[in-house]
């Protein structure tokens, strides 16, 4: 016998009935959330951990990389950027170093803060 978890039941729901902007916006934010509990556990020397979690924001660009659009510039910048993060998480988990994490958590939350923003105007228009 299982038992439903009313928050992965939401969580389940919310990802199937999002509109694409939507799921990208929280590919982000979990992007983020991963960064930030790798360097966490990092910090407490919990390295498998840290691993996970690192493995976790690779998974995620790797998703982000192959829902791109072949063909249009924005595209092409945004799978040069997506690699150069991907490769320094592995960086970053090969030498347990913060600073990587530090730099690519930097562009993660970049990333999410423009793509809110371009989600609200989108809605205003």
């Amino acid at each position: 016998m299982t038992i439903n978890n009313p928050y992965q039941t939401y969580q389940r729901q919310a990802v199937t009935t999002s509109k694409p902007e939507d799921l990208t916006l929280m590919l982000y934010q979990g992007m983020v959330k991963y960064i930030r509990l790798s360097k966490k556990a990092l910090r407490e020397k919990k390295l498998e951990e840290c691993h996970s979690n690192n493995l976790r924001a690779q998974d995620i660009l790797s998703e982000l990389m192959v829902t791109l659009k072949p063909g249009y510039d924005i595209s092409d910048s945004l799978l040069q950027l997506y690699d150069y993060m991907k490769n320094r998480l592995v960086e970053a988990n090969f030498r347990k170093q913060a600073d990587i994490l530090e730099e690519v958590e930097g562009f993660s939350v970049e990333l999410t803060e423009i793509w809110s923003e371009a989600i609200k105007h989108l809605r205003t228009k």
